[in-house]
C-alpha cells in the first residue's frame, strides 16, 4: 500500500512563552501543501526498510516511520513489513516533512493491519512521535497552539493562488533557532489577520524566527527579498527554516533568480 506524505508551510508564527518542561506555546496557522514523499509498506515474512531519493542523516534504523512502526506494534500485534521511504521533501527546511511521514506510517499500519483506529486516536499516537506530527493526520488549515500540538480546524482557502517555495543550500536547527528566541505575546491576533485579504497580510503576520535566523544566514532573508521583486502578495519564511515560500495571483518565471537552489512551484 502507498500514500504520499505532504509538507506544511507556516502561516505566521507567533513564539508566545517558555513552559516549564522545556517547549514553548507557539501559535500558527499550518496549511497543506501538495509536496509529497513517497511512502510503502508491505506485509512481508521479514523487516525491512529502505530510503531513497533525498539523503536523510543519521541512523536509518531511527527514522520517524520506523519509530511509527514500533510505536503502535507496543499495543498490538502486527507483523513484519518491507518499508520503502522515497525522499523529495527537503529536510532541515521548517516544512515537517520528517513529520508527515511519521503521521502518515501511523495511517497505512492502521489501514493495512485493520486497526480501525480513529483520527482522534491516530493524533494521540502521531504526538508520541512530535510536536506538529498530529496536524499530518488530516489534510487541512488548522491553527495550532500549545507546542503545536493543539489543533482547530481554520477555514482558509488559498486555491486561486500559486506558491512558489525555494530550499536554500542551508539547513537551520529548530533547537538552535529556539534558542536565539525571545518570547512575546504577538502584537496581532492571529485569526483577524488571516481573515483579512491575503496582500494585507505583509504588514501584519509575523514569523519569529526570521530575526534570529535571518541574521545569521543572510541569503534566506535575500530569498524573500526576491519572492517580493518577483510580485508575491505575501512571503514569509516557514516554520524555523530555512525554505521560504511566497504567494502569488499567477504562476512567476524563477528562471536564474535562485541558481543552485531547490525551487518547487503549484497552483494551490
Amino acid at each position: 500500500m502507498i500514500n504520499f506524505p505532504f509538507c506544511k508551510i507556516n502561516l505566521g508564527l507567533n513564539v508566545i512563552s517558555k513552559r516549564a518542561d522545556g517547549f514553548h506555546n507557539i501559535e500558527t496557522c499550518l496549511y497543506p501543501v501538495p509536496w509529497k514523499d513517497v511512502l510503502e509498506i508491505i506485509p512481508s515474512n521479514e523487516q525491512q526498510f529502505s530510503v531513497t531519493g533525498i539523503e536523510v542523516p543519521g541512523d536509518p534504523q531511527n527514522n520517524i516511520v520506523l519509530k511509527a512502526y514500533n510505536l503502535l506494534k507496543k499495543d498490538f500485534e502486527l507483523g513484519n513489513f518491507q518499508i520503502h521511504l522515497h525522499k523529495i521533501i527537503p529536510h532541515g527546511a521548517g516544512l515537517g516533512g520528517g513529520s508527515s511521514d511519521g503521521a502518515h506510517a501511523l495511517k497505512l499500519i492502521n489501514q493495512i493491519f485493520n486497526l480501525n483506529l480513529p483520527q482522534d486516536v491516530l493524533r494521540s499516537y502521531a504526538l508520541q512521535l512530535g510536536s506538529d506530527c498530529p496536524f499530518f493526520i488530516d489534510r487541512k488549515p488548522m491553527i495550532a497552539t500549545g507546542r503545536g500540538e493543539v489543533l482547530q480546524s481554520f477555514t482558509l482557502d488559498l486555491t486561486s493562488l500559486h506558491l512558489l517555495i525555494v530550499k536554500p543550500p542551508v539547513e537551520v536547527s529548530t533547537a538552535e533557532a529556539y534558542s536565539n528566541i525571545f518570547p512575546a505575546m504577538p502584537k496581532h491576533d492571529l485569526r483577524t489577520v488571516l481573515s483579512q485579504p491575503v496582500n494585507q497580510w505583509k504588514l501584519s503576520l509575523k514569523n519569529d524566527f526570521e530575526e534570529t535566523v535571518f541574521k545569521r544566514y543572510p541569503l534566506i532573508s535575500e530569498i524573500k527579498e526576491e519572492l517580493y521583486n518577483l510580485g508575491a502578495v505575501y512571503s514569509s519564511m516557514s516554520g524555523s527554516g530555512s525554505a521560504v515560500y511566497g504567494l502569488f495571483n499567477s504562476r512567476v518565471e524563477v528562471v536564474d533568480h535562485f541558481e543552485g537552489m531547490q525551487v518547487w512551484q503549484w497552483r494551490l
